[in-house]
């Protein structure tokens, strides 16, 4: 898709849409999805307020400030693109920026876009009410003050939705407790000579590890599931690649878009039977270890999503890593994941299975023997008791649908959460049928992808849309029943084709909400790769949306 700032606007004033109305638009969020949007609508020339829970942009980049806390994605393409000027004045300080610097990131596009005067900070959304008499929307805030909008686009992306810790006796712990996706902002956590426990061993757990380690007198990881934790080679990045980078960022983000997952790496096609050779097929997995982070996975051999053998062989390597980094076998074979890499979402580490070679961490299983209570002093699990002095919680997230249902958003005839609750349905993963002139960015059925090229993508194409419905002086657009069956269908077919449906049912991954208790199974993401959306939503754009509704 093209960009659509070189396309003329049709809408001439915020008056096109922003009549007997407080704003032609609200948006929810400011991280990624949220800015980006902002952006998108003001292009348009629309009237835009943008209700944050926060008191500082960021979304996921402001919550989960947790010690350790980095992008798994490399800079150079971890961006908002829509400005030259922002890519030619901001400059990375690191391969994988620290949750401060992309923080920091955000804060400087809001600033240089001039975009804090259209944001409300502090402002919780509880509720969010479609009147087809009016074809307006009502938005809800937590203190009961009501907004009017024609365009509703909750921005709250895939890390909103967080979850509480599920266990008993947590108001009685005497000790401190935290939660990596609500850490504190106004003091640190001081780990000095504490005993600490760390519940979870995703993305987060990965990273929080290796840093409390240096200072706690003793860290205790529980482990339900071990993770395919893949080397980060993080390191700083010297002036002249930063140059370099800078100069080339049209081609650099071009390989991004054409990218299955969104990443600007070469398309790979060598397969586990073009390379008949052991010697060879280990020499190729060594140099993706040694690249690091997903290069590992995607560079390596195309076809481990869906042949079994392939899978397994880049699973074992990984394996081998695990048994030659970590000293004691019994902790090893424990770390060792059993299912097929990529089921889930591998972290990128620094020093993960390294830390279990100090004296002071120690591995828990709780696979067989799960934690049932916290107690006054520590932690139960159903064979032992544990004390600390401090436990971190990083137990996940309701990942792309929790954000919004948490939110009252009440349709034509029920409520996001009723309809979801039955079965997760979009089109597109930008609109809802059902739910007239809301728009979701970077929510569920947005392409698996790195996430700032998927919005990018999404946005440009909301805002297409907008600019359709202005020509053609339509104020309501919904996509259609059938449309987003088959959009469902694709979805789940996409997905059931590879190795990952089964194992991820089996394992509880968060790819198809397995992991929250209560929530039926529905793959979360689009697996079919980020250019074949591409190609269809540019389809749709050529056809002029026939799988929309507009009057």
């Amino acid at each position: 898709m093209g960009d659509a700032s070189t396309a003329t606007p049709y809408i001439k004033s915020p008056a096109d849409y922003g009549e007997g109305v407080d704003y032609a638009a609200i948006v929810i969020g400011t991280g990624f999805s949220g800015l980006r949007m902002l952006h998108e609508l003001r292009k348009l020339g629309l009237s835009v307020k943008v209700f944050e829970k926060g008191s500082k942009v960021g979304g996921a980049w402001y919550w989960n400030n947790y010690p350790g806390a980095r992008t798994d994605t490399e800079c150079w393409t971890y961006i908002l693109s829509f400005s030259k000027e922002i890519k030619a004045e901001w400059t990375w300080t690191e391969r994988y920026p620290s949750q401060p610097e992309v923080q920091a990131y955000l804060n400087f596009v809001a600033d240089r876009c001039d975009m804090h005067k259209d944001i409300q900070f502090n402002t919780a959304i509880v509720g969010a009410k479609w009147d087809e008499s009016t074809r307006t929307w009502t938005v809800l805030t937590a203190t009961g003050a009501s907004y009017t909008c024609r365009f509703f686009i909750p921005a709250t992306g895939a890390l909103s939705g967080s979850l509480e810790p599920p266990f008993p006796g947590l108001n009685t712990f005497q000790g401190e407790w935290y939660k990596t996706s609500d850490w504190p902002k106004d003091k640190t956590v001081d780990f000095l000579g504490k005993r600490v426990a760390v519940v979870g061993t995703g993305a987060t757990g990965v990273q929080v590890v290796p840093i409390v380690a240096h200072s706690a007198a003793s860290v205790t990881v529980f482990q339900r599931t071990p993770n395919y934790v893949l080397p980060g080679r993080n390191f700083y990045v010297p002036e002249p690649m930063n140059n370099e980078v800078k100069r080339n960022y049209d081609q650099v983000w071009g390989k991004a878009m054409q990218h299955v997952f969104g990443f600007p790496f070469d398309k790979e096609t060598r397969t586990l039977a073009s390379v008949p050779d052991d010697e060879e097929r280990r020499q190729i997995l060594e140099a993706g270890w040694e690249a690091g982070g997903f290069r590992y996975v995607y560079q390596t051999f195309e076809d481990l999503f869906y042949d079994a053998k392939s899978n397994e062989m880049v699973s074992e390597f990984v394996r081998q890593k695990i048994r030659a980094i970590v000293k004691d076998p019994k902790t090893a074979d424990l770390l060792c994941p059993r299912y097929p890499i990529m089921a889930k979402r591998p972290p990128s580490g620094h020093f993960y299975y390294e830390s279990f070679n100090r004296p002071n961490v120690s591995l828990v299983d709780i696979s067989d023997s799960p934690i049932t209570e916290v107690t006054k002093t520590g932690l139960r699990t159903a064979t032992n008791e544990y004390d600390f002095d401090i436990i971190i919680f990083a137990v996940g997230f309701d990942v792309a649908t929790g954000g919004l249902t948490r939110i009252d958003i009440q349709g034509l005839e029920s409520t996001l959460k009723e309809d979801w609750g039955k079965s997760l349905t979009t089109y597109m993963g930008v609109g809802v049928s059902g739910y007239p002139n809301m728009f979701l960015v970077a929510g569920p059925h947005a392409p698996a992808s790195n996430v700032p090229v998927a919005v990018d993508v999404m946005c440009d194409w909301i805002g297409k849309e907008i600019n359709y419905m202005a020509k053609h002086g339509y104020t309501r657009i919904e996509p259609s029943a059938e449309a987003q069956n088959e959009w469902c269908k694709k979805c789940a077919s996409d997905f059931e084709g590879s190795l990952l449906a089964k194992a991820s049912e089996e394992i509880k991954s968060w790819y198809i909400g397995a992991n929250v208790p209560g929530k039926p199974y529905s793959v979360l993401l689009y697996f079919g790769g980020l250019q074949k959306y591409l190609v269809m939503a540019h389809d749709e754009e050529e056809a002029q949306y026939p799988a929309f509704r507009f009057s």
